[in-house]
């Protein structure tokens, strides 16, 4: 029986391991794949106190090796299923081995929603992407959209112009949702352009994204243009499947305050949850406090 059991290596994670080994609980972290989250496939981080910028994987490293440091367990294992049964915590993962443990934090994190349109799944990974970070060098010198109008996606669309010969900014509003230090920056850009109350209806190609079918809100005219490749940041999907708990119509896990869940001995923190700013920042809150609240639930426990 361990006390603590953490799902997922984010920022959340990571914090949660951290706070929790602090505070001598048997603590294991499992993440399915690498430790860092959705973050470390940003360029730039110009937000988290002490670094004025920083790559994401370079923010994360320095996370996992403060973990590291004072011997937080991270086994690369993935969670398949979480269950209370009666005094206890039943963790399933897909080694088919069930782990037990008094108190688990839920920091899975999201990951980046579809549009849901003809030809997106079609040319994922053939155009399609939802990571300029990764697959802009591919795009060098050639034409690409970026359909959205947050952080992301203008931070993308500003990678991307620095290889790309043209990108399209597809907007379905007439202003953005980042911030203003974004904006100015992509609209200094002569090779962003700006396709305002505009969305995409489809991606269209060959074996590979050859254009895209526009329509316009205003008027509802479609048009279509020639492109080979489609980066897409409408929003996040909540990685929640994996527990029953009370959650919002979009999978997001509900909390309280202290990162409680509706089921007594069950956290939440970070992206996964329901929040009014996800951010690496409020991440990291989130997990400590959801490590302090289990750690006060174990010791009342007994």
């Amino acid at each position: 029986m361990n006390d603590l059991i953490i799902i997922g290596g984010g920022p959340a994670g990571i914090a949660a391991g951290i706070y929790a080994v602090r505070y001598g609980l048997d603590t294991y972290l499992l993440e399915r794949t690498a430790i860092g989250g959705q973050i470390s496939s940003s360029q730039e981080v110009e937000n988290y106190p002490g670094f004025s910028s920083i790559n994401g994987m370079e923010l994360m490293n320095t996370f996992k090796a403060h973990a590291e440091s004072i011997g937080v367990p991270i086994e690369n294992k993935g969670v398949t299923g979480v269950r209370p049964e009666d005094d206890k915590i039943v963790v399933s993962t897909d080694e088919n081995v069930d782990i037990e443990a008094k108190a688990v934090i839920i920091a899975t994190g999201a990951k980046p929603r579809k549009l849901g349109i003809p030809g997106e799944d079609t040319y994922y990974g053939r155009g399609v992407s939802y990571c300029a970070t990764c697959d802009a060098p591919f795009y060098k010198e050639r034409d690409v959209i970026v359909v959205g109008g947050g952080n992301t996606a203008i931070s993308d669309a500003l990678i991307l112009s620095n290889v790309a010969n043209k990108v399209y900014q597809v907007h379905r509003r007439d202003e953005l949702r980042a911030s203003k230090v974004l904006e100015d920056r992509a609209r200094s850009r002569e090779n962003i352009e700006f396709l305002w109350d505009t969305v995409l209806e489809e991606v269209k190609g060959n074996n590979f994204v050859e254009s895209a079918l526009l329509r316009d809100l205003n008027t509802n005219e479609l048009s279509e243009i020639s492109i080979e490749g489609v980066f897409i940041y409408v929003g996040i999907d909540p990685n929640t499947d994996l527990i029953d708990v009370e959650k919002d119509k979009s999978g997001f896990i509900i909390t309280n305050e202290f990162m409680e869940t509706s089921v007594e001995g069950i956290y939440a923190a970070g992206d996964c949850r329901k929040s009014p700013l996800w951010q690496v920042i409020t991440a990291a809150s989130d997990g400590a406090i959801a490590a302090a609240k289990a750690y006060e639930y174990i010791r009342n426990k007994g």
